[in-house]
């Protein structure tokens, strides 16, 4: 058989179902369900109102079923594993479409964000679990990549960030020639659009030292969302101008310039730990629907209404994701979806 011509699908085509993980109890969580019901009562009420427009499925670590079971909607599917933490869109496989219709799984090395591998044991198995629960083939990759590292435009195009598949913690080995041959050979990208750096706060000790998911996505293969700091206060203010200046310069698969929508960062500046990375960026595509994030801000409205206008006949639903991002992301990382062929 020939080796398939792997493509992966802007996330605004059609999905089967979306898959997520239950918070585990553990490190990041906390140890008992009262400390981990924060994140539970966040992650359900995504997963609950993503149920509304498709299919969701749930892996669930073992001994967590009942309680998943009791704040899930009954239409969830769940699935025992062993979990790490339960970032999905990381941790679990990013699917891609061949040429002739059939769907794969790229299983990426994962190592915990450039962090040491042998602390991500569970995490590192989710991949193929999933690619079984999907029934679709394994695509292996040697490069340590995540799914909330890149974005694609479905023609080709990539979005990535110097500081994630470039970090000396991931992939020392690897030049941006090689990084680009593997990106072409498992998801089909021929257009590579690279920023230098993500959000401060994703760059501190224990986060992902840069996603693009919270930073800047394809709504269309010509329209880029970006993040926006207002504040000049703000370690992000000057990071728009950076952006600015890339996607300026960088072209669509068809050799156009880049439209681009602002998204206003929340007014919200701080959390009790530091600057936040809040970011209305970071949001679920789907059937008919976008799973925004919201933070009780008063920008919260704005943005979804720039979402509105970058994604024209669907529904609009805005989540409180500040129970999200308190653990170190959004609701594009705690999703995954499986395209519809």
């Amino acid at each position: 058989m020939n080796t398939p011509n792997w493509r992966m699908p802007i996330e605004t085509d059609p999905h089967e179902r979306i898959y997520m993980a239950f918070p585990p109890l553990g490190e990041l969580f906390g140890d008992t369900h009262e400390e981990a019901l924060p994140a539970r009562t966040a992650w359900s009420a995504v997963a609950n109102a993503t149920a509304q427009f498709l299919p969701v499925e749930m892996v669930v670590s073992p001994g967590d079923h009942d309680v998943a079971r009791a704040m899930l909607s009954s239409e969830i599917r769940l699935h025992e594993a062993p979990l790490n933490e339960a970032w999905m869109r990381d941790i679990g496989p990013t699917f891609v479409v061949s040429d002739d219709g059939r769907l794969g799984a790229v299983d990426w090395r994962f190592n915990g964000w450039g962090q040491q591998p042998s602390s991500w044991a569970h995490d590192e198995k989710i991949a193929a679990f999933i690619a079984e629960l999907a029934g679709v083939e394994l695509v292996p990759s040697d490069l340590v990549n995540e799914g909330g590292g890149i974005h694609v435009d479905g023609r080709g195009t990539v979005f990535l960030t110097d500081t994630v598949q470039l970090d000396r913690f991931r992939n020392p080995e690897w030049s941006r020639v090689q990084i680009e041959h593997e990106l072409t050979r498992t998801i089909g990208a021929r257009n590579f659009i690279w920023f230098h750096r993500g959000l401060y706060r994703d760059a501190l000790p224990g986060a992902t030292r840069g996603h693009i998911d919270i930073l800047a996505v394809p709504s269309d293969d010509s329209t880029v969302l970006l993040h926006r700091q207002t504040d000049p206060s703000h370690p992000d203010f000057h990071l728009y101008e950076e952006c600015r200046a890339v996607l300026d310069e960088a072209r669509t698969i068809d050799g156009e310039p880049w439209r681009v929508l602002d998204l206003p960062a929340p007014k919200r500046l701080r959390d009790e730990e530091t600057w936040v990375d809040h970011s209305y960026v970071n949001h679920l595509v789907t059937n008919g629907a976008v799973i925004a994030c919201t933070y009780a801000d008063p920008n919260d409205e704005v943005a979804l209404a720039v979402l509105a206008e970058a994604y024209p006949g669907r529904e609009i639903v805005g989540i409180d994701a500040r129970n999200i991002f308190r653990y170190g992301g959004g609701i594009h990382c705690i999703t995954q979806q499986l395209p519809r062929v």
